[in-house]
């Protein structure tokens, strides 16, 4: 299920796109937080240098975007939520939910004037999801 909508988050009033997936959350989360795997589900990252390949707060580096590199530092980076700065701009947050055995939620929380860019964020759950169900082991 995907949904667009306004949620209160720690950082105030964002619009949330999120899709419900039929994987643990651990993987999920373990997908979001390498960085040289941005550019495999984000539809606009097409590279990444950073201080740390998984995250951690105040991991900083820079990203490559159709035209240019600018940089980016991650503001926090808790229990299965991170947020970052983009170009000293507070830009979204990324979330897991654990739903449960293999159901998790991943959540992108969208500062509200950012609204033009919900399409790039559902792209990149229909990304997130083909990667994280091509790497599930066959049952």
């Amino acid at each position: 299920m995907t949904r667009v909508r306004t949620a209160t988050t720690p950082d105030g009033r964002r619009l949330e796109v999120s899709h419900v997936l039929s994987v643990p959350a651990a993987e999920a989360w373990d997908l979001l937080v390498d960085t040289t795997r941005w550019p495999e589900w984000s539809p606009l990252i097409n590279g990444v240098e950073a201080t740390d390949r998984r995250l951690r707060p105040d991991t900083r580096g820079r990203i490559r975007v159709p035209g240019a590199w600018i940089p980016f530092r991650i503001t926090s980076c808790t229990e299965r939520r991170w947020t970052w700065r983009v170009t000293g701009i507070p830009a979204a947050g990324h979330r897991v939910d654990d739903l449960g055995e293999r159901r998790c939620r991943i959540a992108f929380e969208l500062p509200v004037h950012a609204a033009g860019s919900v399409p790039v964020y559902l792209r990149a759950l229909e990304n997130l999801e083909t990667l994280l169900e091509s790497d599930l082991p066959a049952e």
